[in-house]
């Protein structure tokens, strides 16, 4: 039975909280909303769940879901390797919309899909998503809609694209925008931007001077 919470109501905000965490508990998927468009979450440590959010969406083990996490203490449990720069965009950019790719720490028991020993992390800054996080610990997140379609804003259409695949949805009204966060790769010699999104290359280059886009690394490439 699906159930939709509406957070905006203190008393089902609290309730949608702890059935959502019930559900990701139990291995379950759950629909939250974070500062950039609404996420189809699950137990990153629990392989079955994240294979049906995969499935959910529509998606292979080729595009691996990032990982959400309520603080940024919880990311020394996640990754390994951290330059100096990493920290100083965590500290300008977290909570918000910057997702890192970094080495996962190799004695974590998860699969996340095809991630070839790297995962996509951030914290958002999202009231309800980082009040879920704290509960349930880092999540697999990824937007809450099919693959191919266009990324929900709201939970009516969240819920529209992935209907009784999702136990519990919790409902905060709109997202603040639709952009996408920002992607930068930091396991290479050079830092590279593989999607544009929230923040932008010349605010990231403030703290990595030396960043490629994706478009020219591609062209450096070919």
């Amino acid at each position: 039975m699906i159930r939709r919470y509406d957070c905006s109501d203190a008393s089902q905000r609290e309730a949608g909280l702890h059935q959502a965490a019930a559900a990701v508990e139990r291995g379950e998927l759950v629909v939250l909303p974070t500062d950039t468009v609404y996420g189809l979450g699950a137990d990153a440590f629990n392989t079955e769940a994240v294979a049906r959010l995969l499935q959910a969406k529509g998606r292979g083990r080729h595009m691996p879901s990032p990982v959400l996490i309520a603080s940024t203490d919880a990311v020394h449990d996640l990754v390994t390797g951290l330059s100096e720069q990493a920290y100083a965009l965590m500290d300008a950019f977290w909570p918000g919309a910057l997702t890192l790719v970094a080495t996962h720490q190799p004695t974590l028991n998860w699969d996340l899909g095809d991630t070839h020993g790297t995962v996509a992390v951030r914290m958002p800054a999202h009231p309800l998503a980082l009040d879920l996080l704290a509960r349930t610990g880092p999540m697999a997140v990824s937007s809450a809609n099919l693959t191919g379609h266009p990324s929900p804003q709201d939970c009516d259409a969240a819920q529209q694209m992935l209907g009784d695949s999702v136990a519990v949805y919790l409902d905060d009204g709109p997202t603040p925008a639709a952009v996408p966060s920002s992607i930068v790769d930091l396991t290479g010699e050079t830092p590279l931007l593989r999607r544009a999104g929230a923040i932008n290359a010349e605010e990231l280059r403030r703290f990595l001077p030396d960043l490629v886009e994706a478009n020219q690394y591609s062209n450096h490439r070919s």
